[in-house]
């Protein structure tokens, strides 16, 4: 079965790992962001060797976003990012091919595991399973 497995954040998590503090979290050093990259990469690769991994990407800060939606007129609205009326959007993924949702649950588990520095928020890691065939598959 395959599973989407999400970590949320918000602009304030971007800002710090690029060294702004704020009330929300600490500031990151550059070890700070070694140690978390190790831990992805080991993750990655341990889920590569298992034939788990599909795909996994970090996404870049919400000031980098773009939000497309209807007007009324017809004619798409455009907005850049980010939106104050989000605090928290997706900020990296896993697709992964996993044996049963215990089996997800575990790799989500570790991933709640990465290193951070001491008083930075630790979201919690959502798993949704992708509905595969023709819509009927539930």
């Amino acid at each position: 079965m395959k599973y989407l497995v999400m970590v949320q954040g918000a602009q304030a998590d971007y800002d710090a790992m690029a060294g702004k503090a704020s009330d929300h979290s600490p500031a990151w050093s550059q070890e700070d962001m070694q140690a978390m990259f190790s831990f992805m990469n080991e993750l990655n690769n341990d889920l590569a060797e298992t034939g788990e991994m599909i795909d996994g990407q970090g996404l870049t800060e919400p000031a980098q976003t773009r939000l497309v939606g209807p007007g009324k007129d017809g004619r798409p609205v455009i907005t850049d990012g980010p939106y104050g009326e989000t605090k928290e959007v997706l900020a990296g993924y896993w697709v992964l091919d996993c044996a049963s949702l215990e089996r997800v649950t575990e790799i989500a588990a570790r991933i709640t595991q990465c290193p951070a520095p001491e008083g930075a928020p630790n979201p919690p890691v959502v798993i949704r399973r992708i509905q595969e065939g023709g819509g009927g598959d539930v």
